[in-house]
């Protein structure tokens, strides 16, 4: 069995996508290309992997591993125990970290057997109240097998009186609150649905005669796939190979509120969101930046690699040269030595290094994509300062994240949030730098392409982790004593 990925004092203080799921039908040797999609989607998820197909002779055939795809489903006996022309993936990334919490029992795909066939299904997001749902399905009688909540819709659907698969999912996901996309397969479908508020990403595509499902258009390009358009918020779309795409809308309309945070960090910067370029969108990010935050500089360097875009349009529209003043090590995936603790305390500097030669002597404003607990901005920092630089400026190419997002993004409790205790001065003070500036939410909103900024009456995105404003509320955490935002705040 391949090994986690090791975890790294740089990774803990980012906010993390917890999956991406993929699809196709109408391929031949689909595994082969689901492993493909789930590679140009590891960085949403790179704790575990799994792929469900299904062939006429061998029926359902399932691989659930740890670790990288490319540790795992590269392998010509992996692929070979996959055959047919069907078939779903899933990444993920756990809010428990380690493989010590997490059993390969709560790697998805999940399957479930029915009284008119088996299917597949594997989920992008979060239920809210996935908590009550597993409660009553419990004391009715299911018995679950796994930790996740998206193991509800599974069980959700076994007791649905409906006579097809597509229309016990309907049922089931009417029952869900919080957000979801969803890529499921019967022995002849592919479903792929989204929640009403569209908060995850999902897009379809076309490779020759079959399609493709995906979370990100990344992954239709690794398999030569065109995108064919997203699936829209609140929509299911059911694929078979015989009448092509089939679209539904099972759920009551309601205004979309996509994930804002996907534009600033979650989504590959080579994909398109909303028929936006991301890199180009956070180019736009540094161009409002600069025009919101400026400062005397000498040099604008980048947080890599999230960081990079930003930095080169706060750049070009400062008029400050841009430079690589911090270089990231990319072989870091596995670490070459034993981690004993004089390893560990060397923090940030085994995956980041200083350019001392362009630093020394420079005012340098560092552009980052967000400051979460700011320990890590706090080693940069020094890193920067130890390198010779005069000063360090910090400009942050997302608003203050001072609230968690319950809707499928590992953020920590929001008393470790910085921005949930600090005003931006005391967070400058706190990280030792000579000034400390975020972008101003309308400022985000008219980078992603709101001229107007953000309409506080009916936000345009889901905001959540910046504004506090919940567009679903998270009645499991409210139970457990999670405080909205009131007014006053």
């Amino acid at each position: 069995m391949a090994e986690l990925p090791p975890a790294h004092p740089f990774d803990h203080d980012k906010l993390k996508e917890e999956c991406g799921v993929f699809g196709v039908i109408g391929v031949a040797d689909a595994a082969s290309f689901v492993a493909l999609g789930l590679h140009a989607l590891q960085h949403r998820g790179q704790e575990a992997a799994g792929i469900i197909t299904w062939d006429a002779e061998r029926g359902f055939s399932s691989a659930h591993r740890f670790g990288y795809v490319r540790d795992n489903f590269t392998r010509a006996d992996v692929i070979a125990s996959l055959p047919g022309q069907i078939g779903i993936g899933h990444v993920r990334y756990s809010t428990s970290g380690s493989k010590g919490h997490t059993q390969i029992r709560d790697v998805q795909p999940f399957f479930g057997e029915f009284s008119m066939g088996g299917a597949a299904i594997a989920h992008n997001g979060n239920i809210t109240n996935a908590a009550a749902l597993r409660r009553e399905l419990i004391e009715r009688g299911s018995i679950f097998q796994s930790s996740s909540d998206s193991e509800c819709i599974i069980h959700l659907m076994a007791r649905s009186l409906q006579r097809t698969i597509p229309e016990r999912m309907k049922d089931a996901l009417r029952r869900v609150e919080g957000a979801f996309s969803v890529v499921a397969m019967t022995r002849t479908k592919l479903i792929g649905v989204r929640d009403p508020l569209g908060v995850r990403p999902l897009v379809l595509g076309r490779i020759g005669e079959g399609w493709a499902l995906a979370s990100e258009t990344c992954a239709l390009d690794i398999i030569g796939a065109g995108f064919v358009r997203e699936i829209e918020p609140g929509e299911m779309v059911v694929i078979s190979e015989g009448e092509g795409v089939q679209s539904f809308r099972p759920f009551e309309p309601a205004r979309p509120r996509f994930c804002i945070f996907e534009h600033v960090y979650f989504s590959r910067p080579d994909s398109i969101l909303g028929g936006r370029s991301v890199y180009e969108t956070r180019r736009q990010i540094g161009v409002e930046l600069a025009r919101e935050a400026p400062v005397e500089a000498d040099l604008v360097c980048p947080v890599p690699d999230s960081g990079t875009p930003a930095a080169i349009g706060y750049a070009h529209e400062s008029g400050i040269p841009y430079g690589m003043g911090i270089i990231r090590n990319q072989y870091m995936g596995r670490t070459f030595i034993e981690p004993t603790e004089q390893i560990r305390n060397m923090g940030v500097r085994l995956k980041l290094n200083v350019n001392r030669a362009l630093v020394k002597d420079k005012r340098v404003v560092l552009v980052d994509d967000s400051v979460v607990r700011g320990t890590t901005s706090r080693k940069i920092k020094e890193m920067i300062l130890d390198a010779g630089a005069a000063e360090v400026h910090f400009r942050i190419a997302s608003p203050p994240t001072a609230w968690p997002c319950f809707y499928g993004v590992d953020t920590p409790e929001r008393e470790k949030l910085l921005a949930a205790s600090m005003s931006e001065e005391e967070m400058c003070r706190y990280l030792g730098v000579d000034s400390l500036r975020f972008i101003s939410l309308d400022g985000l909103y008219r980078a992603v392409g709101e001229a107007e900024g953000r309409n506080n009456a009916c936000p345009q995105y889901c905001d959540a982790c910046f504004s506090g404003d919940y567009p679903v509320a998270p009645s499991d955490m409210i139970e457990k004593g999670f405080r909205l935002k009131t007014a006053a705040e």
